[in-house]
């Protein structure tokens, strides 16, 4: 196998599985709506899939997918003409429509959408007018009473489809994987925000327009490195659109630790430790260089192989990080373990060890797990790998000592709705 298969099969496991129960809830939301609103029998007409999924820079894992329903310009005069909060008004007559063909499915109002709720997956449904003269959709907004506001999805998909054009879709394979790493490292970052920073990148580099995957190396390693480089803003411009896309601005320290990782795999000589390099970047979707693995290799990365009876999230949830989540550890009278760390110290034995959630913005209720997972020779020879991934016992937190040496690390997931849409890790370094 070389640099350029890896690469390949990576892009390739990255594809949405469940196009196929995505498009029939597409289907079918669009024949009820243009049966009530239209007197149209149709599952197509009138309908447009936005959003990642619609750039067609989704993958697996994908949770919250978006469609405009065009409705008649005449319903906008109608509900415009409100006195008490239209936009809500409409947005409630969606939602009827739709509890008939769903009448026993979650949906609601949120905001300026309709939101459905599937198994594994939501769709946010936006009523919405075609508006001529502002070159966009006139969508409702039922907060503060009620307003009426313009998005112009089109010209962002145009711009996104014109962008992979002159790059020979390495655009969109490169917005893919980000979104793995993303994923793989709980970095809060939107699908837009992505799709915009490489967007942007391949702007200022049309050295990559033709890179192939032999070369995805250099690219990944430049990319971020060009990622982790950007000042915080709290906004950027969307492509097409120009309209804003806002960031939290916490992706920039990760994205270094990723460039670090790949600059690492481009000056590693060995393509069984790049690809190991690689998947410690980009998760278990990376495929590892399929050669019989050296016992001493075997330590180098403890997130390269399965212990006997590990468990990894994405084989239990969809993953589709969305929101921040840190965690931290009291080492009992000695501190923080991101103090301890951060003075590049080690843990002693017999010390008792309290992880907890630092700081977390999903919005409750949602549920909390745990991995504890050991490293190095005497965790093998203990038989005290673990790896197995726990509900929280509802204190957000997880007690557990240090009883032996080696490179160990504990990591928290937010699961709501069925979907891991937060993660965080944190390494214990025990001394040997």
């Amino acid at each position: 196998m070389t640099t350029a298969k890896l690469f390949q099969e990576f892009r390739n496991n990255l594809t949405v599985k469940n196009a196929d129960a995505i498009s029939t809830a597409y289907a079918n939301i669009t024949m009820r709506l243009n049966k009530d609103f239209r007197d149209l029998e149709s599952d197509v007409l009138y309908r447009r899939q936005i959003g990642s999924y619609g750039r067609r820079t989704a993958i697996h894992g994908i949770s919250d997918l978006d469609m405009v329903i065009e409705l008649p310009w005449s319903l906008y005069e109608k509900y415009k003409g409100y006195q008490n909060n239209g936009p809500s008004q409409l947005l409630q007559a969606v939602r009827e429509s739709l509890k008939k063909r769903y009448p026993k499915t979650e949906i609601k109002g949120d905001g300026q959408v309709v939101v459905i709720k599937f198994s594994g997956f939501v769709v946010e449904v936006l009523p919405a007018f075609i508006d001529k003269d502002a070159d966009g959709y006139r969508f409702p907004d039922a907060n503060n009473g009620g307003s009426w506001r313009v998005c112009k999805p089109i010209q962002e998909m145009d711009a996104v489809e014109k962008r992979n054009g002159e790059t020979n879709r390495n655009y969109k394979h490169v917005c893919k994987m980000v979104r793995a790493w993303k994923n793989n490292h709980g970095v809060s970052m939107s699908g837009m925000l992505i799709d915009t920073l490489v967007y942007n990148f391949f702007g200022q580099h049309k050295e990559f327009n033709n890179a192939t995957y032999s070369s995805y190396d250099k690219l990944m390693a430049t990319f971020f490195a060009y990622l982790g480089g950007l000042d915080h803003q709290d906004y950027w411009a969307a492509p097409g659109s120009g309209q804003r896309v806002h960031s939290k601005g916490k992706f920039q320290t990760k994205a270094k630790k990723a460039a670090t990782k790949c600059q690492e795999a481009v000056d590693e000589a060995s393509l069984t430790k790049k690809s190991k390099l690689w998947r410690e970047v980009f998760g278990r979707s990376f495929p590892l260089h399929q050669v019989q693995l050296e016992k001493a290799m075997a330590s180098d990365s403890i997130h390269s192989e399965r212990a006997p009876g590990e468990q990894f999230i994405e084989e239990l949830f969809p993953v589709d990080v969305s929101y921040d989540l840190s965690i931290d550890c009291e080492v009992k009278t000695i501190g923080l373990l991101k103090r301890i760390l951060a003075g590049a110290q080690l843990v002693a034995h017999g010390r008792d060890l309290r992880f907890h959630i630092e700081s977390c913005d999903v919005p409750k209720p949602y549920e909390l797990m745990w991995k504890v997972r050991n490293a190095g020779p005497e965790a093998e020879r203990r038989k005290m790998l673990r790896g197995q991934i726990v509900s929280d016992r509802g204190g957000q937190s997880l007690v557990e000592s240090t009883s032996f040496g080696g490179d160990h690390y504990v990591e928290a997931y937010v699961i709501k709705d069925g979907v891991c849409v937060a993660r965080d890790i944190i390494s214990v370094p025990i001394q040997m």
